[in-house]
């Protein structure tokens, strides 16, 4: 099976790069955050050169992946504990009434 090759642009920069069909979007996507994230940086002024850049866009966006998966963590831990309260609540109503 053969994967689509899709053309993205990160700093003034073509790549073509094979993906998945049906996920063509989804790496545009992707190459335009990273491409928001690496003009932000470089507008900066504080970091020079291309690959140092890509290197502080991919710690920057690693974070926020590492932070949005500890805070969806603690949420679910939450959810189950309220759902294991609002449980022993109605098993306690039931035997009351």
């Amino acid at each position: 099976m053969e994967k689509p090759t899709v053309a993205v642009n990160i700093l003034g920069q073509s790549y073509k790069i094979n993906c998945p069909k049906g996920h063509e979007a989804e790496l545009k996507e992707a190459a335009e955050y990273l491409d928001s994230q690496m003009r932000e940086i470089r507008a900066s002024g504080r970091i020079i050169g291309l690959e140092k850049i890509a290197i502080i866009a991919a710690l920057n966006i690693t974070h926020d992946l590492l932070d949005n998966r500890r805070y969806a963590r603690a949420n679910e831990q939450q959810l189950r504990e309220l759902t294991s309260q609002l449980d022993s609540a109605l098993n306690q109503q039931t035997k009351v009434g």
